[in-house]
């Protein structure tokens, strides 16, 4: 085998596995809209699974992935499925957050991870970036979004929602 070949295989294998180490949710302190200070892990749905998706107001793809979801939302929750937007917006965009979020009206809980300590802890370099989780364990990574992908995510946790409802 050549050398070089050797030395980029292992270089992918390491990258690979650094993005996607983290195979479980972090116990990081986030905030709420209102200002409280809560623990990642209480956001966890103890009954079911739970989506993050993980977007700011400057990002169009990310606006477009939560409308999108919000759409469909009312079937989304009879699989027993909490979603929760976490805002990465920084303190120079944090201020557009709760206007944005009164404007769309979504159904579902957002959060603010302002100084994005969760983002990193989950290695997240780029968003949109959408988790699943089902107890405190990431079973689904996925980066970025086209139209339709909200069809192939909810396909994936009716799926895996009957696994913890059965």
């Amino acid at each position: 085998m050549d050398l070089n070949y050797f030395k980029l295989t292992i270089i992918i294998l390491f990258f690979t596995h650094s993005i996607y180490s983290q195979t479980n949710i972090p116990s990081i302190y986030i905030k709420t809209l209102n200002g409280k200070s809560i623990n990642s892990k209480s956001t966890l749905n103890q009954n079911g699974l739970t989506v993050y998706s993980f977007w700011a107001t400057w990002c169009v793809p990310c606006i477009n992935e939560l409308d999108a979801i919000h759409n469909e939302f009312d079937k989304w929750e009879k699989t027993n499925v909490k979603l929760v937007a976490v805002s990465t917006d920084d303190s120079r965009t944090k201020r557009r957050v709760r206007p944005l979020i009164n404007g769309k009206n979504w159904k579902f809980d957002v959060v603010l991870d302002e100084n994005q300590k969760f983002k990193r802890a989950l290695n997240i370099s780029g968003i949109p970036h959408t988790i699943v989780v089902r107890g405190s364990e990431i079973i689904y990574r996925r980066i970025g979004y086209k139209p339709g992908d909200e069809s192939n995510l909810y396909d994936f946790l009716l799926k895996n929602s009957k696994k913890v409802i059965d």
